[in-house]
């Protein structure tokens, strides 16, 4: 028999069978004399904090707070997109660009905004906590958006006036192309590094069982983002369009600075969550010891296994995961050996707590699901390069009116707000279904889109005027794919943020959510990298490619129909994760860890 600390990183020390006095930390140092009273001292506090934690939810939080997030996620929105949304007609028109350079740019920026949203997720869930990471990225972003304003203004826009598609702009010097580019690159380090923390910040001003109120946020906050980009996709993308870059800049800059302003507001009513520590070395701890213990017998009753006694688990800012029957073999570094019994510490890289074990297996098992999601945000992606390059060259006019390319993205707001409140308030309440089956839904849908969108490119290369760049198929062709997508986005995203939030553990809640964001990052990845190898492959003698400078000699149509098979291949391959995966199972009954060391109030279990 050996005392173990309940720490991660506690101590095994030898014990006399008949001298089992133990000391115990609840808020003093208290003498404890048998296990009753153990027991009664374990009981007492678990109570103490789960009223404390029940009386702060009541004090703080609550949905005044959640509205006033979704109100910073508007406007932010609002601000990123006004920049974002016609970036690569910005590129072709204002900096020079070809349509295939400016493609493959605008996706790897995008890229860009969704990979350093892991960044913001790690900072968060590690050291600076939801609000701190969000205040500073918020910061960041506001900065950025400055000095886009001011280098359009100052080095790009040369003439004044140029840039709206028939003024060709001065060719930008390369100290205007340089700060250009560390602008964009500085929105997308303050947007994407605070996106999936506010959601999680968001979530948190809700009890750990209020689980409608949460999944409810996390529809409106999608909601929200689409309300914030319906603004920029109509009057912002009209007035760039026209050539007042700047101004639609400016706008911009207005609506991050209110949004930077509505965030700090209520800063003493938040309710916080506090930072978990790095999760790294535990997911790594879990592994090394498995490899060091790879040769143990697992044992056939998983109750066998090491876990901390009392309510509160061993992981800071963490409640206790039941065991799971997948991945089985990390099992190992929960099996208590002879050597841990005889050793004077508990070697966390020997040794591992039943919950740091599943908090690794949780990653593990959410893994393929998120691979299974790529490509469907190549399928998203395409609104912002392709689907624009090709309204480009459609006849955009309805009698004087001119619409621009960019703003067809309308559609996809408005079908992803009318599709959020048919979910939220006609299917919903009658039809449940689950966020793996709302997200197959979505990829669907998204296969869908990329047939209309295929579709319509043909019927565009079919009424080719010669010698006109714009097609006589008018751009309202363009209403379906727009729609379709903007549907399955209801589905797949929102199912992301609540699969991702909710099957992440504690201690990981911000990479649950930036992994919908990832997933983004590495479909423009995907898309750009599949952009370049069809060219490389299509383009070669007297052959112009499937996406040409001159769209009127490419098969554009080819390219969508090539992502909708592949996405038809990856659905079979989602079904079958779908089916595999196991949920995560929080002991309720659990208090989170504290962090704060005590010392062992239990003994191991004779195994």
């Amino acid at each position: 028999m050996a005392a173990m600390d309940p720490r991660n990183n506690g101590y095994v020390a030898p014990l006399n069978e008949q001298e089992r006095d133990e000391d115990i930390e609840v808020g003093e140092v208290v003498e404890v004399q048998d296990n009753q009273s153990v027991a009664s001292l374990k009981s007492n506090d678990s109570d103490l904090k789960k009223k404390t934690n029940d009386d702060d939810t009541k004090e703080k939080g609550g949905w005044t707070n959640a509205l006033i997030l979704l109100g910073n996620q508007g406007l932010a929105t609002l601000a990123f997109f006004g920049v974002g949304v016609n970036l690569v007609l910005f590129l072709t028109r204002v900096m020079g660009q070809g349509n295939a350079e400016a493609a493959n740019n605008v996706s790897k920026w995008t890229g860009t905004v969704y990979m350093f949203s892991l960044v913001g997720a790690f900072l968060s869930d590690s050291y600076w906590g939801r609000y701190l990471t969000c205040t500073i990225f918020q910061i960041i972003f506001v900065l950025g958006v400055s000095l886009l304003s001011f280098t359009s203004w100052f080095f790009l826009i040369k003439p004044k006036g140029c840039g709206d598609g028939n003024f060709t702009c001065d060719p930008p010097s390369s100290l205007g192309v340089g700060i250009f580019y560390l602008s964009v690159y500085l929105v997308a380090f303050g947007y994407g590094g605070h996106q999936p923390t506010l959601a999680t910040f968001g979530a948190d001003q809700f009890g750990e069982n209020d689980k409608t109120s949460k999944a409810a946020f996390f529809s409106y906050f999608y909601f929200a983002l689409n309300v914030g980009s319906l603004f920029s996709n109509t009057i912002l993308v009209y007035f760039e369009d026209k050539g007042l870059w700047t101004l639609g800049f400016l706008v911009s800059l207005g609506a991050a600075i209110i949004a930077l302003a509505a965030f700090l507001g209520p800063t003493k009513r938040y309710r916080y969550v506090k930072p978990c520590g790095n999760p790294l070395p535990r997911v790594a701890q879990v592994f090394v010891a498995t490899a060091r213990k790879w040769s143990v017998v697992r044992p056939a009753n998983h109750q066998e296994l090491y876990e901390v006694e009392g309510p509160e688990s061993a992981i800071k800012g963490s409640r206790k995961i039941f065991h799971s029957s997948k991945f089985l073999f990390l099992d190992r570094a929960a099996v208590i050996t002879d050597d841990d019994r005889s050793g004077t510490r508990n070697n966390a890289w020997r040794l591992c707590s039943v919950t740091q074990v599943e908090e690794a297996k949780c990653v593990m098992k959410m893994l393929p699901i998120w691979l299974c999601t790529i490509i469907y945000s190549v399928i998203f992606t395409q609104m912002a390069s392709l689907f624009v390059e090709q309204g480009d060259v459609m006849n955009a006019s309805i009698g004087k009116f001119h619409i621009p390319a960019a703003s067809m993205s309308v559609f996809d707001i408005c079908s992803v707000l009318i599709s959020t409140g048919i979910y939220r308030h006609v299917i919903f309440p009658y039809v449940r279904p689950t966020e793996l089956m709302r997200m197959g839904i979505g990829l669907i849908i998204g296969i869908m889109a990329m047939v209309a969108a295929g579709l319509t490119e043909i019927q565009r290369l079919r009424r080719i005027v010669p010698g006109q760049a714009e097609s006589e198929l008018t751009i309202l062709w363009q209403i379906p794919q727009y729609v379709l997508v903007g549907a399955s986005e209801v589905f797949m995203y929102v199912g992301q943020l609540e699969f991702f939030n909710g099957q992440s553990p504690d201690g990981l809640k911000n990479l649950g959510s930036s992994l919908c964001m990832a997933s983004m990052a590495l479909g423009n990845y995907v898309s750009s990298m599949m952009v370049n190898i069809v060219m490389a492959i299509t383009a070669r003698g007297k052959s112009h490619g499937w996406i040409p400078e001159d769209l009127n000699e490419g098969h554009m149509d080819r390219f969508y129909f090539l992502i909708a098979v592949l996405a038809a291949i990856d659905f079979v391959f989602y079904l079958v994760f779908a089916k595999w995966y196991q949920p995560i199972s929080h002991d309720e009954d659990s208090i989170k860890g504290t962090g704060v060391k005590r010392k062992a109030i239990s003994e191991l279990d004779q195994v």
